[in-house]
């Protein structure tokens, strides 16, 4: 047994000194105090690196289907009218919401920006007394209304109650309502006077849209909008003279739920228009985001890059507004919220203490075997 013990004794890579033996010197406990500082600097360097949160990024491919795009927005016009400015998208799958009112709030904003009313956009008609039937008479006592839709019925029984009706009568036929004062909804509703009245006004509007997860635009434009030889043009052509000032500030632009350090670069962008008209474009690609806080929640969410182009009236067929086309990136990003493990932590201390110390020692090496040469070399000097 002895002999064991003693060949795990001449194994020993730390053989002890006799510290009758020690030399202790200044330079040594000058090294020794840095080294200390040092090492004390770093130990807390890597402490708070272990406590707080670093978020990780990887890139996927998205193989998500079905799934639907949140769009929030909230844009200001500041010289085109409320009641003039409709909200309107469409997708490659064909599906189209035109004339979008639900979950949407328009404010309307004089010269000076400040709010004159704010209503929540929506569908429906004030009360008419004794409007005209379709058969061109005034409503009876006891007698249902179903009003005219000016050529623009469906079928026998089709009614238009509203001028809002009227003009989704005239959109589906594809024709341009052109003097709204002889529509007789129109004219009780007051349609063409309120629009007159919010002459100098101007426009904002916030809210959401569920969409597709599919390639798409959404735009706001001057009128109410339909398809014709898939191109949007307006139905308020009496009223509209094709140079409204689309001039615009968009406060905010969102794809999703808001997650820590999301960058939307369309917020606060705003852009004048010059002397030409036409349409504004924004192209933008969404990207789809995960990401996973320390806690474990996940955010669904996107971010985006945009790039943009003005197309004058000049060039041809331009409708004034400003026009969001947006498609999808097939790659995903993952971010993931994760502190540093624990063995990765003790693996950098024992690095931080072994690297110091070795650097210490080689610099006191150093000092000392200097000094003691110099000393030498005096003493040498002495005797000769």
């Amino acid at each position: 047994m002895d002999k064991v013990f003693n060949k795990l004794r001449n194994l020993d890579a730390y053989p002890k000194v006799n510290e009758d033996f020690y030399n202790r010197t200044l330079a040594g406990g000058v090294v020794t105090v840095v080294s200390a500082a040092v090492m004390l600097f770093l130990f807390f360097s890597e402490l708070s690196l272990c406590l707080y949160t670093v978020t990780e990024s990887k890139l996927l491919v998205d193989t998500s289907r079905g799934d639907t795009l949140h769009i929030n927005f909230d844009v200001t016009f500041p010289a085109v009218r409320c009641s003039i400015l409709s909200l309107d998208a469409m997708d490659i799958s064909g599906e189209q919401h035109l004339d979008i009112r639900h979950n949407i709030v328009k404010k309307r904003i004089d010269a000076n920006g400040n709010v004159i009313e704010e209503r929540k956009d929506g569908i429906g008609a004030p009360k008419i007394e004794k409007p005209l039937q379709k058969h061109g008479g005034r409503l009876g006592h006891d007698e249902k209304y179903c009003g005219s839709c000016f050529g623009a019925e469906e079928s026998d029984e089709h009614c238009c109650n509203s001028c809002e009706e009227v003009r989704e009568a005239y959109r589906k036929k594809g024709w341009a309502m052109t003097n709204m004062d002889l529509i007789d909804q129109c004219q009780r509703e007051g349609y063409v006077q309120r629009v007159k009245d919010e002459e100098g006004e101007g426009c904002n509007l916030q809210g959401s849209l569920e969409v597709n997860k599919v390639a798409g635009n959404f735009h706001f434009a001057t009128g109410k909008s339909f398809l014709q030889s898939a191109i949007f043009l307006a139905d308020v052509l009496a009223l509209q003279d094709n140079h409204y000032n689309i001039s615009h500030r968009i406060n905010k632009l969102s794809f999703g739920h808001h997650f820590p350090g999301l960058v939307n670069p369309l917020d606060g962008v705003r852009w004048v228009q010059g002397p030409t008209h036409g349409m504004y474009q924004y192209f933008i690609k969404v990207v789809p985001t995960i990401y996973t806080d320390i806690r474990g929640r996940v955010i669904h969410s996107n971010q985006y890059s945009v790039t943009e182009h003005f197309k004058s009236s000049e060039l041809g067929v331009a409708v004034p507004g400003v026009f969001f086309f947006y498609d999808i990136s097939p790659i995903k990003v993952n971010f993931k919220e994760e502190h540093t493990p624990f063995l990765h932590f003790l693996t950098n201390i024992c690095a931080i203490i072994g690297g110091v110390l070795a650097v210490a020692g080689i610099i006191d090496s150093s000092i000392y075997y200097g000094q003691r040469t110099i000393k030498r070399k005096m003493e040498l000097g002495k005797f000769t």
